[in-house]
């Protein structure tokens, strides 16, 4: 005996339809990652696609459950909640961290270059004088 054969149609109709929703947004977010081809830019898609996409299937989940089970389910929105609050928040900490990186690797280069340049004054006498 299938639990969900018992789901009114009024019922189903915005569940099937939240499924959709939440798979599609999913689905778009790793097209997105895939696609793009920078770090930064990448950040961006997944953000999206995870904290959306679950959001829907959650609504979904918490709909077909409120009616199989005959009692409000809302543990499924706390667990939507956490995801939509960490994944955003975790993707700018990486972006930053990232970032950071950069720009440590590009002020060492820099002072790399710049002692090449004193080292090679430092040995060409005419460079000097000119």
């Amino acid at each position: 005996m299938n639990p969900a054969i018992d789901l009114p149609l009024w019922a189903a109709i915005p569940a099937a339809t939240f499924l959709v929703i939440g798979a599609t947004l999913a689905l778009i977010g790793s097209f997105g990652l895939a696609r793009i081809s920078t770090f930064f830019e990448r950040l961006h898609a997944p953000t999206l696609g995870t904290s959306w996409g679950v959001a829907g299937i959650a609504i979904c989940s918490m709909i077909v459950s409120t009616f199989v089970t005959g009692k409000p389910v809302i543990h499924e929105l706390l667990i939507a909640i956490f995801i939509m609050i960490t994944t955003p928040v975790t993707l700018m900490l990486l972006g930053r961290a990232v970032l950071y990186r950069h720009q440590a690797e590009k002020a060492e280069a820099e002072q790399k270059r710049a002692a090449l340049e004193r080292a090679e004054r430092a040995l060409d006498p005419k460079g000097a004088e000119d």
